[in-house]
């Protein structure tokens, strides 16, 4: 099978859909679409799903789908960021909304298309941009000052031998290919066959999450969520590693708390909790990580919200 026909299969699928609760006639945001498992899930409940995507590609194929030309239609698409849903929602007249389930992450389909750069399993053009527009990974890499790259691997790869693979980089630039760059970090990392994490992990992971700026798109999608969902609203959110899940837990923690009055935190916000049962984090059992090994870093959390308004600065 081609890495273009690889099949996608969406993580914790079955805890997803329970935690959100969808029933006929709900109206749910699916914030990455991606290749659309769990809208097609939603849908198959008998609710209307508004999908967000910044990836042309995942759009064009949601396009193709028969919900989309229903009248009304129940799938309806936006290449947008998710951090931009409450915006277009609320342009599109939709002001509340039932649920919003977010994937938090580069897709199987991204990571499996040479050409889009996200693997150093496959040699392509150095690439890794979501949107397939704007600064790519090859510019980063080849303009940035070697602190700035540093920093980079550092913050977003929780890398301690940053200075190092960044010192690397520019001594080898300029830099086209995945394998190029996979190499560079495997050489000054002195990389053993055989060893169970190849070394260019975490250099891969934090450049591509630089180059799309996600850890602020998800604190952005997070408060975007706590606007658009109504009273009693369900939120799920699927995080993959640890940046992105300590954002999750701290944004959930927060907005479960009582927020009170203080003269010496002078952004506090007052009130009542916005978010309600809280779940813990959930992790895929053996059935599905036998089914499919991509989904053993995921992890689920997903909460209530309450009729408390929104906060201003969530």
């Amino acid at each position: 099978m081609s890495a273009a026909a690889a099949p996608h299969i969406p993580v914790l699928l079955d805890e997803v859909v329970a935690a959100l609760d969808p029933r006929p006639g709900d109206v749910v945001i699916d914030a990455t679409f991606g290749a659309g498992g769990y809208t097609r899930a939603l849908l198959d409940k008998g609710a209307t799903v508004h999908a967000f995507d910044r990836d042309p590609d995942a759009i064009d194929a949601g396009r193709q789908w028969p919900e989309t030309g229903e009248n009304p239609p129940r799938l309806i698409l936006y290449p947008h960021r998710f951090s931009e849903m409450l915006d277009v929602m609320t342009s599109a007249g939709v002001a509340r909304v039932d649920a919003v389930v977010m994937d938090i992450g580069v897709s199987s389909m991204q990571l499996d298309q040479a050409r889009r750069g996200f693997a150093f399993s496959v040699e392509g053009p150095l690439d890794m941009r979501m949107s397939q527009a704007g600064e790519s990974a090859a510019d980063f890499l080849n303009d940035a000052d070697e602190e700035v790259i540093a920093d980079v691997i550092y913050r977003y790869g929780e890398e301690r031998q940053s200075r190092r693979i960044a010192r690397a980089i520019v001594a080898a630039r300029p830099l086209e290919t995945t394998g190029q760059l996979a190499q560079i970090v495997r050489k000054a990392l002195g990389h053993r066959q055989g060893a169970p994490k190849d070394p260019a992990t975490r250099t891969f992971q934090a450049i591509r999450i630089h180059v799309n700026g996600e850890l602020d798109e998800l604190s952005q999608a997070l408060s975007a969520a706590e606007h658009l969902l109504r009273e009693g609203g369900r939120l799920a959110v699927v995080s993959f590693h640890s940046l992105e899940d300590r954002i999750v837990k701290r944004f959930l923690r927060e907005a479960s708390a009582t927020q009170n009055a203080s003269r010496h935190v002078p952004m506090a916000v007052h009130g009542d909790p916005v978010f309600t049962r809280v779940s813990r984090a959930i992790k895929p059992g053996d059935a599905e990580l036998a089914r499919n090994p991509r989904a053993r870093s995921s992890v689920l959390r997903h909460a209530l919200r309450t009729a408390a308004p929104a906060r201003e600065a969530a």
